[in-house]
Formats: structure tokens, C-alpha cells, sequence
């Protein structure tokens, strides 16, 4: 191999040039752009679980229910936790010079978040859809969903990550 195929060998396996602190401040950049998309979404949802306790049709469901629903605005909590996490985190340590190891503790943070919302999603699903009608097909239509979110929020990505990842 010549001096030039050693420096282009290099830079793929690197995958980039660039120093630590330039690393870090890109995939802090990229954490930041996700986080903004799972953010709303679990607001909004929790925003919406906190109200439904003050409704009518709150006060005539059964135990089940209610418990299901305690349930799913603990796991909304959580998960709101910690998808804000990486932000009070960036803010507390600002200016320390640890943001490598910021950024691997805020992507932490969020994958327990989107885990947390996967929960509360299927939570509250299995909540309206019992309340909605209590037919026998509800568990399978919350599993169907579950699956979907498990294929197109892990399965999908872990596949690519194993299949087009280099092992150079």
C-alpha cells in the first residue's frame, strides 16, 4: 500500500477529520435535532394525559382503567424527564470542557426517553382503545402498533447499524 492509500485507508476508518471537540459539538448538534423531535411529541402527549383525570368520562371508568392510566401518565413523566435531561444537563456543564462526555451522557438520557415513550405510547393506546370500546381485538391492535414502533424505532435501526457499519 502507498503513502496514499494509507492516508485514504485512514480517513474512512476515521470516518471524518476532525478533532474531539469538533466530534463532539457535531453529534451534539445532531442529539439536539432529535431530542427537539421527541420532545414535542412527548410535551404535547403529557400536556394531554394530565388534562384527562378533570374529564367526566374519567370519573366512570373502572380501576383497570384508572390504573392503566396512572400508569401511562408516570411513564409520560418520565419519559418528558428525560428527553429535557440533555438540555439541563448542556446548560449545567456548559463551559466545563466535558462535552464528549456530555454528549454520550445526553444520548443516554435520550434513548431512555424514546424507550419511556414507547411505553406511555402504548400505554395510552391500550387506555383509548379500552375505553373506546372493549372488545377482545384491542390487546392485538396495541401489539400490532407495539411491533411497528419496535420494527421502525429499533429493528430498522440496529439492522442498519449492523449491516452498513465498517468493520475496517
Amino acid at each position: 500500500m502507498n503513502p496514499g492509500q494509507a492516508t485514504e485507508h485512514a480517513d474512512r476508518a476515521e470516518g471524518r477529520r476532525e478533532t474531539a471537540d469538533e466530534r463532539a459539538d457535531r453529534r451534539w448538534q445532531e442529539l439536539i435535532q432529535e431530542i427537539r423531535v421527541t420532545q414535542t411529541g412527548v410535551q404535547i402527549l403529557f400536556g394531554f394525559l394530565l388534562t384527562v383525570v378533570f374529564t367526566p368520562h374519567f370519573q366512570r371508568l373502572g380501576e383497570t382503567d384508572k390504573t392503566i392510566y396512572l400508569i401511562t401518565v408516570v411513564l409520560g413523566a418520565l419519559a418528558t424527564g428525560a428527553l429535557i435531561g440533555p438540555v439541563a444537563l448542556h446548560r449545567i456543564v456548559s463551559g466545563r470542557r466535558i462535552k464528549p462526555h456530555a454528549v454520550v451522557w445526553a444520548s443516554r438520557l435520550t434513548f431512555t426517553g424514546i424507550v419511556l415513550l414507547l411505553a406511555t405510547l402504548t400505554s395510552a393506546l391500550f387506555l383509548i382503545l379500552r375505553a373506546a370500546t372493549h372488545d377482545a381485538f384491542v390487546p392485538w391492535v396495541v401489539s400490532g402498533v407495539l411491533a411497528w414502533y419496535l420494527l421502525c424505532w429499533f429493528a430498522l435501526p440496529f439492522w442498519a447499524r449492523r449491516r452498513h457499519t465498517s468493520r475496517d
